[in-house]
């Protein structure tokens, strides 16, 4: 099975615990990069004082690559621990991969 590009934008206070589910499942994920991002537009609430004066929310940015079966056992693995934690999602297919 050909490989994708998992990458997950969530609210900062669910990062740790996503981060702990994908560490506590080396079967399905082999390592992850997690950075700093914002969240803008209109699906983004705006919550604290500092959000509605910056316009944008802090959010982290996790991204992770492996074959389609285990990145989908991933999504699910995360909806039924945190059902209700606002993560948005994208996969995408990995046309190449390596080090240089």
């Amino acid at each position: 099975m050909a490989d994708v590009l998992l990458s997950l934008t969530l609210p900062n206070d669910v990062a740790q615990h996503v981060e702990d589910l994908l560490l506590s499942r080396p079967d399905l994920v082999r390592g992850f990069t997690a950075s700093v991002a914002e969240g803008h537009g209109s699906v983004v609430q705006l919550v604290e004082p500092g959000e509605l004066v910056a316009g944008h929310s802090p959010r982290t940015q996790i991204r992770t690559v492996g074959p389609e079966e285990n990145m989908r056992a991933v999504l699910e693995l995360i909806k039924s621990e945190l059902p209700r934690a606002n993560v948005f999602f994208w996969l995408v297919p990995v046309i190449e991969m390596g080090r240089v």
